[in-house]
């Protein structure tokens, strides 16, 4: 039996999966709740399925078969709309909306550089950027949430397709009186600093990858504070609470606490971490992403960061 839901009741449900609301959806969609609320209901009967759950107090959230068809809607929602401008003999700019995933130490980083050159390029379409850890990530861009992602290859699992725009080597950061720092090297060797505090970043997988570095010169660090955010470890160090092993380099030094750290490259070939573009694996992607996509990978290939040279010292091959 073929199902036969309309094109306006997908732009409904897609609304209302996005707010997670159903009052507010229909504020935005300029319709009376009444008439969206048939429209989500009709095209469940159509699919035979239950999209959304009501969460008392909270609104309403996806089922699985809900999740399900929101990962698949919008490239075809994006294509039904591409058609429509065709007949209407309208431009091919591309409009409308898209969230990207972004791990967050890397937002500040990467995402405005993003949104510049997208903006530019396609200012028919709004970008938002939904920041989160790896696992979090991974799990809105399974639930439809965003399309794409950029963040580290770090614990992507099978259900994703992921292509690698840049490999960032890590490095050491110590405090300006640190004795290495004050006696004017560029790098240093991480055994140096084996009887030395560490200032660990505690984000899911990003520790581990962090701490698999240690194994592979068979040091223990030794752990005085973790935390989950790479300012507040970079502040720990810079007022001389340890050293810190992180991946995104900075050359100014300076830190929210207004003290400085100094980047050191590590002298040892270890295994840089992959920045990725990821998307859910067997989705037709949106041409919006596929945008999206172009820019960040042009980005990278512009990006003269300084620990390039680092970056060949240290690479392993893949």
């Amino acid at each position: 039996m073929t199902s036969s839901f309309t094109l306006v009741q997908l732009r409904y449900f897609a609304a209302v999966a996005r707010l997670e609301h159903m009052t507010a959806a229909a504020a935005e969609l300029n319709v009376t709740q009444s008439t969206l609320s048939s429209a989500i209901s009709q095209l469940e009967r159509e699919l035979d399925v239950q999209l959304f759950t009501r969460i008392p107090r909270r609104g309403l959230q996806l089922t699985p078969a809900g999740k399900a068809l929101l990962a698949r809607s919008g490239a075809f929602l994006e294509e039904a709309e591409l058609i429509e401008r065709s007949v209407r003999s309208a431009d091919d700019a591309l409009t409308g909306e898209i969230t990207v995933g972004i791990y967050a130490p890397l937002a500040p980083f990467h995402a405005p550089s993003i949104l510049d050159r997208f903006e530019e390029r396609y200012p028919g379409v709004t970008i938002e950027f939904f920041e989160g850890d790896q696992g979090t990530l991974q799990e809105a861009l399974y639930d439809g949430r965003c399309e794409l992602a950029l963040m580290y290859d770090l614990g992507v699992d099978e259900r994703f397709d992921r292509t690698v725009i840049d490999r960032i080597p890590p490095h050491v950061i110590v405090p300006e009186e640190h004795p290495v720092a004050r006696s004017g090297r560029t790098s240093a060797s991480l055994t140096e600093f084996a009887e030395e505090p560490l200032v660990l970043l505690n984000l899911p997988h990003t520790r581990d990858y962090y701490l698999s570095l240690f194994r592979q010169l068979g040091i223990t660090p030794r752990i005085r504070h973790v935390s989950l955010g790479y300012e507040t470890v970079r502040s720990f160090v810079a007022r001389g609470l340890g050293y810190s092993v992180l991946n995104q380099w900075l050359d100014h030094g300076v830190t929210y606490s207004g003290a400085r750290v100094v980047p050191l490259r590590i002298d040892e070939p270890l295994a840089p971490t992959e920045v990725s573009l990821v998307r859910r694996r067997g989705l037709v992607p949106t041409q919006k992403s596929l945008a999206v996509a172009r820019v960040c990978a042009e980005l990278a290939q512009e990006r003269p960061h300084a620990s390039r040279t680092s970056m060949r010292a240290n690479e392993t091959p893949h």
